[in-house]
């Protein structure tokens, strides 16, 4: 008896209707497994050659400082492509971020994966203050949306490929494979995350990565940061720390759109744009006669959480990169927010109880979280450069930071899907962003 009960129960419509569920996850998972494949082998091809070729151009600029007097005419030749050859590209991540908030939209240009890669390696040649992520995000995005129609995705799996798009570039081009599938989720849409893409991102990202790797092509090692003891003092620290992190955070992204904003009134011709601006830039590194604001800053960045660095450098870094990326040149603006934010750590080192390296690492993601509105990204990365140990103090920092930032981030694309809190127990999206 026992028996015949669990066989009737086994052939129950209800329970038929599990094993059908079963089934239909499992051909669910082996299809975005092949999709995920495809994106994250082609963002972390895209990526690996993409990193060598900064490589190469910074080691000849470091070596051939002529080079930098080549500025105003590479901003031109910059310029000149997105006019003419930019075919619709030139919304960058913005127009990617908007593509995914409505897939709908025409295909992204096969064109603005090779144009940002050249635009910002010839950035880097000619010593601009820019980074790396926005052109692997760019990259990743535009590479995948061309399997679209092979795959004929509909608009809401789409939004998905893109999504993974940009976790793929992310992740690949720094070696963190969870914040980068985290951002994938979180960036397009202030406060909240689109759970459906979860899957899809995080197997792009871990692909992506490997990839990367595969092609032999490493990434920048940072020390493992030790923790302090958890005390009243040392939250009190993180927390005054994360709204300094957050203010620079909000002022980098008013500079940059500011910058921008008098470019393009001023000057309607796009090509002259980054040529003008590459003259400032050159006259502005003549005056400081250094060359330590230009391309990524990666050695600034280590040293920032050895030894104690002047107090002005996140200044001088925010205004050179705002100016270079204002004005036209391109590039990503993560790595340039890392050396703001981990200077600025450093900065604070002798006002706060907390040691060198926590305050540089907490700088480094922090100012990153606030600018893009990507808190748990952020703590994601912090744990995967700088160890477990720092990601609660990481995690705190980060969300402050993200609070103290408002509602407009550096990018344009971003919608705000949920107030970051309640003020005076109202919502509050439209009365932030007029503080």
């Amino acid at each position: 008896m026992p028996f015949l009960q669990h066989l009737l129960a086994q052939l129950s419509p209800k329970k038929a209707f599990h094993r059908q569920g079963h089934g239909v996850l499992l051909s669910y998972l082996l299809r975005w497994v092949f999709i995920s494949l495809l994106v994250g082998g082609v963002s972390g091809s895209a990526s690996a050659l993409f990193l060598v070729l900064l490589e190469f151009v910074t080691q000849y600029r470091e070596t051939h400082a002529w080079v930098l007097y080549l500025l105003p005419v590479a901003g031109f030749l910059i310029g000149a492509a997105y006019q003419y050859g930019g075919k619709g590209s030139e919304g960058g991540n913005n127009l990617l971020l908007q593509t995914i908030q409505k897939p709908s939209l025409a295909r992204i240009p096969f064109v603005m994966a090779p144009l940002v890669m050249l635009a910002t390696v010839l950035t880097h040649l000619v010593g601009g203050s820019a980074g790396r992520e926005g052109t692997a995000v760019q990259m990743g995005g535009s590479l995948a949306d061309q399997l679209t129609p092979w795959l004929k995705l509909r608009p809401r799996d789409r939004q998905v490929l893109l999504i993974c798009g940009v976790s793929g570039g992310f992740a690949s081009v720094f070696g963190t494979p969870l914040a980068g599938a985290v951002f994938g989720l979180e960036v397009f849409l202030i406060g909240q995350l689109r759970y459906h893409a979860l899957l899809p991102s995080f197997l792009t990202a871990c692909f992506a990565h490997w990839v990367t790797l595969s092609w032999g092509v490493g990434h920048t090692v940072y020390p493992e940061v030790v923790p302090p003891a958890f005390t009243v003092l040392s939250l009190g620290a993180t927390l005054l720390a994360g709204i300094c992190f957050g203010v620079v955070a909000r002022g980098f992204a008013g500079a940059s759109h500011a910058v921008a904003a008098i470019f393009k009134t001023t000057i309607a011709y796009r090509p002259l744009r980054p040529a003008i601006g590459g003259v400032l830039l050159l006259l502005v590194l003549w005056a400081l006669g250094t060359t330590n604001y230009v391309g990524l800053g990666i050695p600034t960045i280590v040293a920032s959480f050895e030894t104690p660095l002047p107090g002005y450098d996140f200044a001088l870094k925010l205004f050179l990169t705002a100016l270079t990326l204002g004005c036209g040149f391109k590039g990503g603006e993560v790595t340039p927010l890392f050396f703001i934010g981990a200077t600025l750590g450093n900065a604070l080192f002798p006002w706060l109880p907390l040691p060198l390296e926590m305050l540089a690492a907490l700088g480094f993601v922090a100012v990153f979280a606030g600018a893009a509105n990507t808190p748990l990204a952020c703590t994601f990365m912090a744990v995967e450069l700088f160890g477990s140990g720092c990601g609660m103090y990481a995690g705190l920092a980060c969300v402050v930071a993200y609070l103290f930032s408002g509602h407009k981030g550096i990018y344009g694309g971003q919608v705000v899907g949920s107030s970051k809190h309640l003020l005076w127990g109202r919502d509050t999206g439209k009365a932030l962003e007029e503080l």
